[in-house]
């Protein structure tokens, strides 16, 4: 995958995850666990609009929102007791948020495995990371789609 696929925000994330050694890879997706942006106040008070991604092992729910120039917000929550399945959220949310339709339909279906952690996590949370971008990715296509 070349650099010229991905937006400069992935482009940072995945660096920063492939300059370190395992261990640090799984410090650095911790920070990531918490620094998940919470859910604005609409989606704390109706988690009915949120889709679970079932494919994760932990509890992990997302919503997208397309604003009127095409500019997507990605937000999820997972519990703070799941900090992988919270760490590839806030990589998502950080990495997603503020980019174009285009951009968010453009990155590559396995960008989850191009980042480093294929060898500090399971490939069943891998899974879950893929199926996050994949559903992210379906609502940002149904949003857009009128």
């Amino acid at each position: 995958m070349s650099d010229t696929d991905l937006p400069a925000s992935l482009i940072e994330i995945r660096e920063d995850f492939l300059a370190l050694e395992k261990q640090d890879k799984l410090l650095l997706l911790l920070e990531f666990a918490n620094e998940l942006p919470e859910l604005p106040e609409k989606f704390a008070e109706h988690p009915d609009l949120l889709e679970q991604v079932v494919e994760c092992q932990s509890p992990v729910f997302i919503f997208v929102e397309v604003d009127e120039n095409r500019i997507v917000h990605l937000h999820a929550t997972a519990p703070k007791e799941a900090p992988t399945t919270r760490g590839f959220a806030s990589i998502l949310a950080q990495g997603l948020t503020g980019l174009s339709v285009e951009q968010v339909l453009a990155v590559p279906d396995d960008f989850p495995n191009t980042i480093g952690l294929t060898e500090a996590v399971s490939p069943l949370r891998i899974r879950g990371m893929t199926a996050l971008l994949g559903r992210t990715k379906r609502q940002v296509r149904e949003k857009t789609a009128a």
